[in-house]
C-alpha cells in the first residue's frame, strides 16, 4: 500500500488532504509539531509522527518508507534554503520519489516569495514533483483576516483596486489527493483558481450581505497593514511575505484565471458566494 506523508496537517489545507486521501486507499501519515496534542483530530488509523522543519533529527521517522510528500510551508519559514531545502533533499535520500508542492500563483517569476526557492530547489531534486500554484485561499478571510472582520468590519488587505483569483481550500486538497495518487503529473504545475476573480470591495460587498452588517473594505496602504499585523504580533517574516503577494494584487497581476481547477477535478470550482455562506458563523460574534 503507497505511503503518503502529509506536513502542514493541522491546518485549513493539510487537514482536507488528510481527509481526502483516507478515501483513495492509501496509508496516510500526518507530520506535526506536537502529535499528543493534535493526534486526537485525526482517525485511529491514520499515523502521526513528530515533525519539525529545520530540525534533522525528526526527518528520518517521518519519510522512512513514504512514497510520495505533501509539502506545505508553514507561513512563519520565509528562509526556505535554510528550513525546506533540507527536508526535500533527505526525502530524496530516503526515497520517497514524489512531491506535490503547495505554491503560489505566479511564484516561477515572483523571487520575493520563498516558493520560488521551493520550485527551483524541487525541480533539481531528482524527485517527481507536481506544483500547485494556488490563487488566494478563500479560507485567508477565516483565518490570517479574521479579527479584522470580525472585530472592525474591514478587510485590512493593501490590495488597492486590483482584483483576486480566489480560490477554496477544499478544491485545492481534492486537486492535490489526485497528484498524490494518480498517474499523469508527474513535474508538472497546474494554477489552482476559482471561476471569479474580484476586487474587496466586491468581497466585503458579498459578505455584507451575507452577515447582514455593513463590512468594508478600507484600501489600506502598506504601512497601515504593517502596523495592524504588528499588533497581533505576527512575525517579520510573514508579514514579509504577505506584503509581497499583496502588492502582486495591488499592480493587477493576481487576477489571472484557469481552468485547472475545474478540468481536474471535472466540475466547477466553489464560489466566493458559497465559501462565505459555508463559513459564515466565523464571521459572527459568539
Amino acid at each position: 500500500m503507497k505511503t503518503v506523508l502529509v506536513t502542514g496537517a493541522t491546518g485549513n489545507v493539510g487537514f482536507e488532504v488528510v481527509q481526502h486521501l483516507k478515501t483513495r486507499g492509501v496509508k496516510v501519515r500526518v507530520a506535526i509539531t506536537n502529535p499528543e496534542q493534535s493526534k486526537r483530530h485525526f482517525d485511529p488509523d491514520i499515523e502521526v509522527v513528530r515533525f519539525i522543519f529545520g530540525e534533522p533529527s525528526t526527518y528520518l521517522p517521518a519519510l522512512t518508507g513514504v512514497d510520495a510528500v505533501f509539502l506545505l510551508r508553514p507561513p512563519q519559514i520565509s528562509n526556505a534554503k535554510k528550513f525546506i531545502n533540507p527536508f526535500i533533499d533527505a526525502a530524496k535520500v530516503l526515497g520517497v520519489r514524489a512531491m506535490t508542492f503547495l505554491s503560489v500563483q505566479g511564484a516561477q517569476a515572483n523571487p520575493l516569495v520563498p516558493h520560488h526557492a521551493i520550485e527551483q530547489h524541487l525541480k533539481t531534486s531528482g524527485l517527481e514533483y507536481s506544483f500547485l500554484r494556488a490563487a488566494f485561499f478563500m479560507q485567508n478571510l477565516t483565518n490570517a483576516h479574521h479579527q479584522d472582520i470580525l472585530q472592525h468590519n474591514d478587510i485590512m488587505i493593501p490590495a488597492a483596486n486590483g482584483k483576486t483569483a480566489f480560490v477554496d481550500v477544499r478544491d485545492l486538497a481534492a486537486v492535490a489527493a489526485i497528484t498524490l495518487t494518480e498517474t499523469g503529473h508527474a513535474n508538472t504545475a497546474y494554477e489552482l483558481t476559482g471561476s471569479q476573480a474580484l476586487t474587496y470591495d466586491q468581497v466585503a460587498q458579498i459578505l455584507s450581505q451575507i452577515l447582514g452588517r455593513t463590512i468594508r473594505y478600507s484600501h489600506p496602504n502598506v504601512l497601515q497593514f504593517w502596523q495592524r499585523r504588528y499588533q497581533y504580533q505576527e512575525p517579520i517574516g510573514f508579514i514579509l511575505v504577505m506584503t509581497a503577494l499583496y502588492t502582486v494584487a495591488a499592480l493587477g497581476q493576481a487576477g489571472h484565471l484557469t481552468t485547472d481547477t475545474k478540468r481536474l477535478l471535472g466540475r466547477e470550482p466553489i464560489t466566493f458566494e458559497q465559501f462565505a455562506r459555508d463559513h459564515a458563523s466565523a464571521w459572527l460574534p459568539a
